[in-house]
C-alpha cells in the first residue's frame, strides 16, 4: 500500500542511499518514490526538482557527517580522547555504506564538487588542530592532517572494494577493533617514538 506522503528527510536520505549505490545518475525521482512507497506528487511537496534534493542530500550528509560530528567532539577538551573519539566515530559507524567514496567518485557533477571540497577543507582544518592541540607542530600538525584523512579515505574504500584482501576494514570482522587501533596509534604517535 502506497503512503501518501513522507517527510523531507526521508527523501533526502533515499537520495544519499541511491548516491552510494549508484551515483549522481542513480538519484532518480520515480525510483525513489517507489523505494519510498509513495507516488512522484510527495517529492514535489518538498523540492522544487531533482537538483533540490540532490543539493539537500549533499548538505544533510555534510551536516550529519562532519558539521555534528565536530560539535559533539567539541565537549571533549583532552585533543587526544578528542582525535581518537573521531577516529572511532569517523571509521567505526558508518549510516550508509560506500558513500563516502561514492561521493569522492562524483565530484564531475558540480554540486558533488562543491560540497566535497568544503567538507574536505572542514575535515583537514579541523584534524590539523587536533594534532597542533596534541603538541605537534604547525607543519607536522598538517602532515598527520593529510595523512589522517588519505587514512580515512583509503580504509572505506578498502572496505567497500576489499572483501577479502582487507577485511579487518570491515566493521563485522573481529580484528576491525584492533587494526584501527593500530591505525591510530600511528597517526598519534610522534617521529621517532
Amino acid at each position: 500500500m502506497a503512503r501518501s506522503k513522507v517527510s523531507k528527510d526521508e527523501w533526502t536520505m533515499a537520495a544519499l542511499r541511491a548516491l552510494a549505490r549508484g551515483g549522481v545518475s542513480a538519484v532518480a525521482v520515480d525510483q525513489l518514490a517507489r523505494e519510498l512507497g509513495v507516488t512522484r506528487g510527495s517529492f514535489y511537496w518538498h523540492f522544487e526538482n531533482r537538483d533540490a534534493l540532490l543539493v539537500a542530500a549533499l548538505e544533510t550528509w555534510e551536516a550529519r557527517a562532519t558539521t555534528d560530528v565536530i560539535a559533539a567532539l567539541g565537549k571533549l577538551t583532552d585533543a587526544r580522547v578528542r582525535a581518537r573519539a573521531l577516529f572511532d566515530e569517523a571509521l567505526g559507524s558508518e549510516e550508509i555504506g560506500g558513500l563516502e567514496p561514492a561521493l569522492v567518485a562524483q565530484t564531475m557533477h558540480p554540486a558533488v564538487a562543491e560540497v566535497v571540497a568544503r567538507v574536505n577543507r572542514t575535515r583537514i582544518a579541523y584534524l590539523t588542530d587536533i594534532f597542533t592541540d596534541v603538541g605537534f607542530g604547525t607543519d607536522d600538525a598538517r602532515n598527520r592532517a593529510l595523512s589522517a584523512y588519505a587514512a580515512y579515505l583509503g580504509w572505506l574504500e578498502l572496505r567497500r572494494i576489499a572483501f577479502d584482501s582487507a577485511p579487518e576494514t570491515r566493521l563485522t570482522d573481529p580484528r576491525s577493533a584492533a587494526a584501527l587501533e593500530h591505525l591510530i596509534a600511528m597517526i598519534l604517535t610522534p617521529a621517532g617514538s
